[in-house]
């Protein structure tokens, strides 16, 4: 990679839009649901991923589905997504948003 790729890619890497919002963690031979918030919703599948891998997520309850059913049991959805215009005040509408969809989907909240 060259200097001039490099500076690019480091540009486009600051200047990407950033989704804040909820996402659902499901198992489908438990039918059980996780719901949890995120700042960055392009990362947290990744991160939830690892913990749980690693045998380190902070829910219990979520660990223990996971080391019986495994990784294959699982699947990540995107439930709502935040406007990205909006700068102040997102961390009390994600919980608000966290509750209304743990209360829909019946689910667990992260």
């Amino acid at each position: 990679m060259t200097t001039n790729d490099r500076k690019a890619a480091i540009a486009a890497y600051k200047e990407r839009k950033i989704a804040r919002g909820v996402y659902a963690v499901r198992c489908a031979p438990s039918g059980q649901i996780w719901v949890g918030s995120a700042p960055d919703l392009s990362t947290i599948q990744n991160r939830i991923w690892f913990t749980l891998r690693r045998g380190g997520h902070s829910n219990p309850a979520l660990q223990e589905a996971w080391n019986s059913f495994g990784s294959d049991a699982f699947t990540f959805e995107t439930v709502a997504v935040l406007d990205e215009e909006k700068l102040y005040g997102f961390d009390r509408e994600l919980r608000d948003l966290v509750e209304l969809w743990a209360a829909e989907l019946n689910a667990i909240r992260l």
